[in-house]
């Protein structure tokens, strides 16, 4: 006979069908915000080329999305159930990186059309979607690391626990972003954003995952301990 416990929890599949299905959406979608010129007009070349940043935003966006992708197949390769507390952490995931293709276009337009004054606000919007983005996986790692029989390996849990950083430390780069964007240079937020796809690449499978994965998170804890200190 089934327990309550055994009723509230299913295998991951069609979660996984699910969650492929809207990353490779929002992909998709992101093409669909590169401007497409006017081909009644001349010039067609230099029309093209003066949307650059359309494409090398796309391009950007595209490597993301395609790293969040990555972390998630990473986690979901190490869990055997999803409960509903799991489910709605998943939905949080999947809806924030829906969000980007939208800053993605907006970027663009600032940085290819348009006065340059419009740039610290382009790169702000762009900076809170990638922290909503890092905050909707803030839950994940805690509610695995209580909820072990959701795993395929039960002793991963504490592996879960000490991963509870990984996102925080996307929260402040963006946060950081943002801040410096709007009031230096929106260029330093550009920079930024790509650290940001380095390091969620690089600790895709974790912090323990590499050498520079390892790295990442011996840093992260010096300066906690150091802040702990102060």
């Amino acid at each position: 006979m089934n327990t309550e416990d055994d009723q509230e929890v299913v295998e991951t599949g069609r979660v996984e069908a699910f969650s492929d299905g809207v990353f490779a959406i929002t992909i998709t979608l992101l093409v669909l915000e590169i401007h497409r010129p006017a081909f009644a007009q001349p010039s067609l070349g230099q029309r093209l080329l003066n949307h650059w940043a359309d494409y090398v935003a796309f391009a950007v966006s595209f490597v993301y999305i395609g790293v969040v992708w990555l972390n998630h197949h990473a986690l979901f390769a190490r869990i055997r159930e999803v409960d509903i507390g799991l489910n709605w952490i998943n939905l949080g995931i999947l809806s924030t990186s829906a969000l980007l293709p939208f800053p993605t276009a907006v970027l663009a337009g600032a940085f290819s059309q348009g006065p340059a004054s419009n740039r610290p606000a382009a790169v702000v919007l762009y900076a809170i979607v990638g922290a909503l983005m890092s905050a909707a996986w803030i839950p994940v790692f805690p509610h695995l690391a209580r909820r072990p029989e959701l795993l395929l390996h039960p002793g991963d849990a504490a592996l879960f626990a000490r991963q509870r950083q990984r996102p925080l430390v996307g929260v402040v780069s963006y946060l950081v972003a943002a801040i410096l964007g709007y009031f230096v240079a929106p260029e330093i937020a550009i920079a930024l954003f790509f650290w940001m796809i380095a390091y969620h690449a690089i600790t895709s499978e974790g912090l323990h995952a590499n050498r520079l994965a390892q790295a990442f998170a011996a840093a992260t804890r010096t300066r906690a301990h150091a802040d702990c200190g102060s």
